[in-house]
């Protein structure tokens, strides 16, 4: 009865199962991959949003393939806002950044199509390449003193069948921004190639370091596609607000906005209340974003003082965004250690191969968790390895 692509073992994992028995117990638990901002105790401007909702203007139905112009519009202020130059018809509106991803999906690939991802990555493209009948294969980050792309493989792992090349900038979990150099051979690989670039910056604004890393909505040397939107920018993931901003070579950055506003007006998915409250919305970013840098921050301050106390484990270099990689003592697979915490300590964290993490030896932590709570939860995770 049902297609082959959604034949996913449905069944729990033992992890997910090890979760449901903790919490059935009533004991107190330490949540470490917390991801909704809305659930972290930061602090909005309710009545701004609120009023942004209210919008008279919302009983009236205007379909546009593209998304309301006036919305358009306020996404390219947030890039020239970062010195980057584009046109609102250069914009295509989406529900949300999956949805952004399955539409370049179906631009660009015909099923079984390749598209490279990086690895380690977050698992949601897995099951989009699923349900939209692509095939993903892997590049793979590598660490030395930061991460970095490993251009040779990436450049290995092209076949006639790669249609695109997914960065992560920057990458989640591992906080990697893609550097000049990089960017540079990505847009060579891609232009001769006549492949695409997509690039998801949804942590871009949550950098860590002082300089502002540059977006891909400037490149134009390939086929380019940037993918962002309220739900990390504002931390607003309700408002279900997400784009696709298309650069590169004028030929191909015209055909393919001309099929996407196709695949767009078969879908026609996003609201117009939040179209209207957008730009209000967006103006509401700076706020949030610096409460958020500033509890990362504190976090991995907090987290560097207490690894500084012991041996056993030790943190990667973070870039940006909103989780820490913790190199932990390899002696059993990743899944074990995360039960493991998660039973004695009541610490849950999430395993390295949750991420793609090709060896044993590794645990990701959230840093936008409630101060205190981080604290408490990392002492009690760390005091396992004693």
């Amino acid at each position: 009865m049902f297609a082959e692509r959604t034949n996913w073992n449905l069944t729990g994992n033992r992890l997910s199962e090890a979760l449901a028995r903790h919490r059935a117990s009533g004991k107190p638990l330490f949540d470490l991959t917390a991801s909704n901002p809305t659930e972290c105790s930061f602090a909005y401007d309710s009545e701004l949003i609120l009023a942004a909702l209210h919008n008279p203007a919302a009983l009236r139905y205007e379909p546009n393939p593209k998304g309301l112009e006036s919305t358009r519009l306020a996404v390219t202020e947030y890039y020239s806002a970062r010195g980057v130059a584009i046109s609102a018809e250069d914009i295509v509106l989406t529900s949300s950044t999956s949805e952004a991803y399955s539409f370049v999906f179906r631009l660009l690939c015909n099923p079984g199509d390749e598209l490279l991802i990086p690895a380690p990555s977050y698992p949601l493209f897995g099951f989009l390449a699923d349900i939209l009948d692509v095939k993903l294969v892997r590049y793979p980050l590598i660490y030395d003193h930061g991460w970095q792309i490993d251009l040779h493989s990436l450049q290995q792992a092209i076949t006639a069948r790669t249609r695109g090349v997914i960065v992560v900038n920057p990458n989640n979990p591992t906080g990697h921004f893609v550097k000049a150099a990089e960017l540079a051979r990505l847009n060579e690989f891609c232009a001769v190639r006549e492949m695409a670039l997509i690039a998801d910056e949804v942590f871009l604004d949550f950098s860590l370091q002082n300089s502002r890393p540059r977006s891909f909505a400037s490149s134009h040397q390939a086929l380019t596609f940037t993918l962002s939107g309220l739900s990390k920018i504002c931390g607003l993931p309700q408002m279900k607000l997400a784009w696709i901003a298309v650069s590169g070579p004028s030929d191909e950055q015209a055909q393919a906005l001309a099929r996407l506003e196709v695949i767009a007006d078969a879908y026609l998915s996003v609201g117009t209340p939040v179209q209207l409250a957008t730009p209000e919305l967006l103006r509401t970013r700076a706020e949030f974003q610096a409460q958020v840098i500033a509890r990362v921050q504190e976090n991995l301050r907090e987290l560097d003082a207490q690894l500084s106390r012991q041996s056993a484990c030790n943190r990667l270099l973070c870039e940006g965004g909103w989780a820490a990689v913790l190199r932990v003592p390899a002696v059993r697979s990743d899944e074990d250690l995360a039960i493991t915490l998660l039973s004695k300590e009541g610490v849950f964290v999430h395993p390295g191969h949750f991420y793609d993490f090709a060896q044993p030896g590794y645990v990701i932590v959230s840093l936008i968790v409630r101060e205190d709570e981080f604290a408490e939860s990392i002492r009690r995770a760390l005091s396992h390895f004693k």
